[in-house]
Formats: C-alpha cells, sequence, structure tokens
C-alpha cells in the first residue's frame, strides 16, 4: 500500500488509526465514530498470560516470554529473489457495521518488510519500507533497514535514527545493539556518549561500559566487577575481560574462584564449575575426574566416596552430588550422608542440612523440621527460608512458624509471609501484634490481602469497621470519548494497534508496555478501556492491573464469551466466578492462546486431555484442530472443570491444582492430616502450580463480586482439605476398572 495515496478507511476503523482520520474528517464525526460498537482485533499467543511447562496437566502472568522483538531473527544472506508475490496480511478480517471488510492493504506491505528483514533481503525490504512512509509502523520499518546493516552503517545514518522523536521501543532496542558493536569494537568515545541514553541495560552491555571506566578509574572500576563475579550463572564474554583483568590486578583472588565455584555448584552449573576449577589449587583443587563422575550419578559417586583426608575441593564435590541426590530422594541422601557426615566440619554439617531441609520440605517429607533444625544457625536461602516456614505450615507448628518467618529478614515483608506471620501470632496469643500485621495487609487486592480483611473481620476490636472483600470496589473515574480519543492519536497506541491486528503479540505487547510506562492511572484505565474495545483482553487486564490509586475492577477482572459460556457452566453446574477466576489465569482471554507445553484456547487445554474429554462426550467428529474452536474449547474445559471437581470432593482448591499440574500430583499434595485450604495452597511444591491456585481463587471472589453472587468468604471457599486415606490416594477407575483420568 503506498501510503501517498491512502483513501480514507471505514467508519470503525478509526480505533485502530485515530492519528490519521484527523486528515480527512473533522472533529465531530471522529467524536462520533467513538461511539461506534468495538472494533475486534484479533490476538493469536499469550504474552502475558502465565505460560505452561510441561507439569501442565501431565496428560493438562512480571511478564511475557521475551523475544527480541523486531529483531527476534537474526539476519541472514540475502535471497537470491527479489520479486516475490506480496504476502498476504496474517490478520483477522475486520468488518464495518454493515458487515463489509475492512482492507488494510498497509498490513501486507509491512508483514512483507519484516520476512525481507529476516531473510535479509536488503532490495525487497527498500521496497517495500518506502510505501510505509506515512504509517505509524514506519519506524520499525526503519529499524529494519538499518539493523540489516548495522556493522557497516554510517554514524550519521545511526545517530539520525537514535535521536527520532518517537517513543517507542525499537528505538532504544537499537541503541543497545550499536552500543554492543561499539564495544565490541572499543570505540569508547561513541559508547561514553551514547549509553546514558540508554534505558534497557543488561550484564553484556553494563561491562562493556565498566570496561570503558577502566581506562580512566583503574582499581574503583575493578572493585565495582566484583558484584557481577559471584554469580552461579555465566556471564557475556565483555564480562569475561574484566574477571582477566580483576585476576591479574589481585581484585579477585583463588577464595574468590572458590566462592563462585560453590555457587555454580549449588546452581548445577557444571560447565562454569569445570572452567573454574581449572584455576584451583592447593586445599582448593577439584579433582576433574570427581566433578564428572558427581555430575553423571550422584548415587554411585557417593557410595564409592572415601574422604579420608579431604581438602575442602574434594568435600565441595561431595556436598554437590549430595545436593542433586536430595533433589531425587532426600532419604537416600540423608542414608548417604549418614556414612560420610563426621569427615565434614560442622559449618558444612550445618550448610548441608539447610540443602536437605528444603529439598525434603519441597517433597512434603516430614523430617523437613527436624533437618531445618540441624541446619543450625547456617545462613539459609530465600528459598530454604520459605521452605521452612512451609513445613512448618503443614506441621501446623505455629510458633516454628513464626520463628521461621523471623529469621528471615527483608522477605518477610512480602505479603505471603506477613500473613502467616499474622496467623502465627494469633495462633500463639498475640492478637494486638496480629492486628497491626493484618490491617495494611486487608488493603491490598490479593490473595493475602483478602484473607486479611477477612481475618479482620473476624476480631471484635475491628469487626464493626472492617469487612471481607468479597465485592468490587466502585471505580472513581471512566475515560470519556474525549480521554479515548487523546490515548488513540497517541502513536505507541496506534502502533500497538496495528501490531496487534497483523498477529504479532510480542512486538506490540513491547510497544504497549513501553507507551503505558509512565502513564498515570487515568491514562491507564483509558488505555485498558481502548484494549478492551478492540478485544486485546490480556493488555487491557495488564494496564488496569498497574493503577495504584484508582482502580476499575470491572477492567482488572474482564468477562468476555458470557453468552457463549452460560450454556455450558449450566450444564456442568459451576460455580460461574471460579469458571472465570480459571479462565483469566489460564489466557488472559486470548482465545488463540498456545503455551509451550502446547496447552491451547482459552481454557488451556492440552492435546492428550482434550482427546480424552472428547472421547467421554462422545465427539465422534472431534478432531485436534478443534480446540482452538471457541465453543468447543470452552465445552472441553468446562467439562474438565467438573470432572476434577468431582474427583476431589468438590474442592476448588485440589480441582484448580489438578487442571494446572494434573490430579495424580494434586492427590499427592494432600497432607497427612487434614489441612486449611490456604495451607494446602501454600505448601504446593511446583512454583507455578502455587501461584496459579492462590490467583484463580483470589480472581474468583472478585468475579463473584461483579456477578452478584451471595457473599461468601475466600477462606469458607478455600475450605478444609482432608488428608490422605488410601481411598482418595488411588486414580479414579472405570466400571471395567481401567483408568478414567487423562
Amino acid at each position: 500500500m503506498n501510503m501517498h495515496r491512502y483513501e480514507p478507511p471505514p467508519a470503525n476503523d478509526v480505533l485502530c488509526f485515530a492519528g490519521l482520520i484527523s486528515r480527512w474528517f473533522p472533529m465531530r464525526f471522529f467524536l462520533y465514530l467513538l461511539l461506534l460498537p468495538a472494533l475486534p482485533v484479533s490476538a493469536v499467543q499469550v504474552a502475558e498470560a502465565p505460560q505452561k511447562t510441561p507439569i501442565k496437566r501431565a496428560t493438562p502472568d512480571t511478564r511475557p516470554a521475551g523475544g527480541s522483538g523486531a529483531s527476534d531473527s537474526a539476519p541472514q544472506k540475502p535471497a537470491l529473489h527479489s520479486q516475490p508475490a506480496r504476502p498476504k496480511a496474517a490478520s483477522r478480517k475486520l468488518s464495518t457495521p454493515d458487515g463489509e471488510p475492512v482492507s488494510f492493504a498497509g498490513d501486507a506491505d509491512f508483514l512483507a518488510a519484516r520476512d525481507a528483514f529476516r531473510a535479509g533481503d536488503a532490495a525487497k525490504l527498500g521496497r517495500f519500507a518506502q510505501r510505509l512512509n506515512n504509517s505509524p509502523l514506519e519506524v520499525y520499518a526503519s529499524y529494519y533497514r538499518l539493523r540489516l546493516g548495522l556493522e557497516n552503517a554510517g554514524i550519521k545514518e545511526v545517530n539520525d535514527f537514535l535521536s527520532r522523536p518517537e517513543d517507542t521501543p525499537v528505538i532504544d532496542q537499537l541503541r543497545g545493539e550499536w552500543l554492543k558493536l561499539l564495544g565490541k569494537k572499543q570505540q569508547w568515545d561513541m559508547f561514553d556518549a551514547e549509553y546514558p541514553r540508554l534505558l534497557n541495560e543488561d550484564t553484556e552491555l553494563a561491562c562493556y561500559a565498566l570496561q570503558s571506566r577502566l581506562r580512566k578509574q583503574g582499581q574503583a572500576a575493578l572493585r565495582e566487577v566484583r558484584r557481577w563475579w559471584f554469580s552461579g550463572r555465566g556471564q557475556p564474554e565483555s564480562c569475561g575481560t574484566l574477571f582477566e583483568a580483576a585476576f591479574s590486578a589481585g581484585v579477585i583472588g583463588e577464595r574468590d574462584i572458590w566462592q563462585r565455584l560453590r555457587l555454580t555448584l549449588e546452581a548445577g552449573n557444571v560447565s562454569l564449575a569445570r572452567q573454574l576449577a581449572e584455576r584451583l589449587t592447593g586445599n582448593y583443587a577439584v579433582p576433574p575426574a570427581a566433578l564428572k563422575s558427581a555430575a553423571a550419578d550422584a548415587d554411585r559417586y557417593l557410595g564409592k566416596l572415601t574422604l579420608d583426608k579431604a581438602n575442602e575441593g574434594q568435600r565441595a564435590v561431595a556436598l554437590f552430588a549430595l545436593q542433586r541426590l536430595a533433589k531425587q530422594s532426600p532419604g537416600l541422601a540423608a542414608a548417604r550422608w549418614s556414612r560420610i557426615e563426621a569427615h565434614f566440619p560442622e559449618a558444612e554439617q550445618h550448610y548441608f542440612y539447610g540443602w536437605l531441609a528444603c529439598e525434603a520440605a519441597r517433597k512434603l517429607d516430614g523430617r523437613a523440621l527436624q533437618w531445618f533444625k540441624a541446619a543450625a544457625n547456617s545462613p539459609l536461602n530465600e528459598q530454604q527460608s520459605a521452605w521452612r516456614v512451609r513445613a512448618a505450615l503443614r506441621a501446623q507448628d505455629w510458633p516454628e512458624v513464626l520463628a521461621g518467618i523471623d529469621a528471615m529478614g527483608e522477605q518477610q515483608r512480602d505479603a505471603t509471609w506477613q500473613y502467616w506471620k499474622a496467623r502465627a501470632m494469633q495462633a500463639t496469643g498475640k492478637p494486638v501484634e496480629a492486628r497491626k500485621l493484618l490491617a495494611p495487609l486487608s488493603g491490598e487486592y490479593n490473595f493475602y490481602g483478602q484473607l486479611a480483611g477477612e481475618e479482620l473481620a473476624g476480631l471484635p476490636v475491628l469487626s464493626s469497621a472492617v469487612g471481607p472483600k468479597t465485592g468490587l470496589p466502585a471505580s472513581a473515574y471512566k475515560p470519556g470519548n474525549q480521554d479515548i480519543a487523546a490515548m488513540l492519536a497517541l502513536p505507541g497506541i496506534q502502533r500497538t494497534l496495528a501490531l496487534y491486528r497483523m498477529d504479532m503479540r510480542i512486538e506490540a505487547s513491547k510497544e504497549w508496555g513501553w507507551a503505558i510506562r509512565n502513564f498515570s492511572d487515568q491514562e491507564l484505565l483509558a488505555a485498558a478501556e481502548i484494549a478492551r474495545r478492540n478485544e486485546m483482553y490480556d493488555r487491557a487486564i495488564n494496564a488496569a492491573d498497574k493503577t495504584v490509586n484508582m482502580h476499575d475492577f470491572n477492567l482488572r477482572y474482564l468477562a468476555p464469551y458470557r453468552d457463549v459460556l452460560q450454556e455450558h457452566i449450566r450444564e456442568n453446574g459451576l460455580d460461574e466466578a471460579w469458571v472465570y477466576g480459571l479462565m483469566r489465569q489460564e489466557s488472559r482471554f486470548v482465545t488463540a492462546a498456545k503455551s509451550e507445553a502446547g496447552a491451547a484456547g482459552l481454557m488451556q487445554i492440552m492435546p492428550s486431555t482434550a482427546r480424552w474429554i472428547a472421547k467421554k462426550l462422545g465427539l465422534k467428529s472431534y478432531k485436534r484442530s478443534l480446540i482452538r474452536q471457541l465453543d468447543t474449547n470452552l465445552r472441553l474445559g468446562t467439562y474438565y472443570m467438573k470432572t476434577v471437581l468431582s474427583w476431589f470432593d468438590d474442592s476448588p482448591v485440589l480441582a484448580s491444582a489438578a487442571y494446572n499440574a494434573g490430579p495424580g500430583r494434586a492427590r499427592l499434595w494432600r497432607g497427612d492430616q487434614s489441612l486449611e485450604g490456604a495451607i494446602y495452597a501454600e505448601t504446593i511444591p511446583f512454583d507455578e502450580t502455587r501461584d496459579y491456585v492462590k490467583k484463580v481463587m483470589s480472581n474468583t471472589m472478585y468475579y463473584a463480586g461483579q456477578f452478584n453472587a451471595p457473599p461468601r468468604p475466600l477462606k469458607q471457599r478455600m475450605g478444609i482439605v482432608a488428608g490422605r486415606t488410601a481411598d482418595n490416594q488411588q486414580p479414579m477407575q472405570s466400571v471395567r476398572g481401567e483408568p478414567v483420568e487423562p
């Protein structure tokens, strides 16, 4: 499409290209258009919704899988062909109020330019880029052209692009790529001039900046290198140059190498550990063969191990093997440890008990607390500290819960630990102290904020003033037509809408995040409303979630597709609020969402689970492609929700865990004794599922308020999770004795 002879778009397209409308329409007509029914903009991949991992339903959210935006594919050599057919835009077709299709020829030009960039075809890229001169996406086309030849680009050409007025992430992205090129070439004067303008710094660039400072600040710059050194992960090559300089200057010594070796072994980074081990001698020396054997088969290595007169390096390898074994079997690791424990000094004994206890707690092993006590005063990392408290929660040992949280330091400021500290105080006869923690926490709109409000409502002193949060706070602000018009006129919003329309969700999400990063609450709500009108539900929730003082919970907790969903909810006898609470967490209402594990659609159903459900429902014509069809996805998902709910005592907590991680895991996570639902949720071993269940249940409360459901406290919804019994640990069986679980 040649934007120099652009034809006015049909009326409804104003929501996508408001900035262009003023060229052809008077303002009164523009304001009229804003009152028309919203245009849908299709969405394909989830960028903000939680990404599924292989645990997702084994047979079934700070911020998207990154990608690299506009440069998600490295430029390749130009293709030989030069006159390919213009590709068709991948966007979902929009239509006017009369049902007439809307054509966006410029989409095809932009997609062709992007494809040419990915193919490294500069000639083709140049032809299509010229057609986008008046498009909001022209800056992307310019980025593609410059990035393709950045190695040989002129300084003026680069500076002209970096000085452009557009507020878009691709300019800062090129700035970072240009700085890396300058750093690699050691062109420090130009690097120093541009580096202060960079907004999104990474470790590679930080180390290049330190390399530049090293020329003038010497020892001061080298001392700062130490903060990048102590990491269990590998660092970029730009940092390696600094590390070598620090070795030579004595700023990083053998003891520092030893400490980093311990960090790499804790992180399981064996390849980096081997490199570091080559630099260690004497008491720190690590036998390469021992490290290799311990990594390959920890139990076998420990079974043959003798530690008579072992040095620190040999003991470090043994501890590494024990840690690996503890992840597989805490009991087996404890048995191996008992044979060699006497060969370790007391500090190392306490250190290992901290690791053993943490792994035991993650596996819900009742011995975890005794091993935490054996760790004595050995410093625990954040994960170990958290699992110390979770182990105490499962044991319902409230004094130990309180002691574990008090030992956390800054970590205890998190809402999770503030709530459980207050509960421990209540249980140990300190209600006044508990109220002091619960009162500010009850003002937070999250799982533990809701529970805190309910706890306060149950305390006599505050029961008349504070009640549980069962409804939605009223919004104090609704964006008007002028607010929407002003927001639509912003180039960043226009670019986002255009990118979403072409199903370029990664780029669109980055553009959106960049555009709204400094917005006020009112601007965030206006942006969220625009996203809602364009069916960009994940972005609407993303913006509404960011408000600080002025909230609109109808935007935070959108409820699209109710007309389609009602029949399935009634048919399966489900709580509508719970269904929406789960869907919001699964897909943020993106119909074409697909996780890394393969879960698809609004309800993120795994293909194997979908086949099983279809068979149970008697859908003989079911095929895999139908999982993405809206009504089919909702039918399959709601049936599965009903199924797992019936398997798990009608407990939405257990059913939500089963929906996310599989029925078998949810079953195994029951306690030896009955557990409060919130304790069950907080002690789920998988980080993703633990967060998922708490958010689903919190979402459910807000949807219940929105749907005017009868008030029901969150704590009551969470209920009591019955302990393990012979019956509830058996997979569900059909009448023929065959497993009925997917």
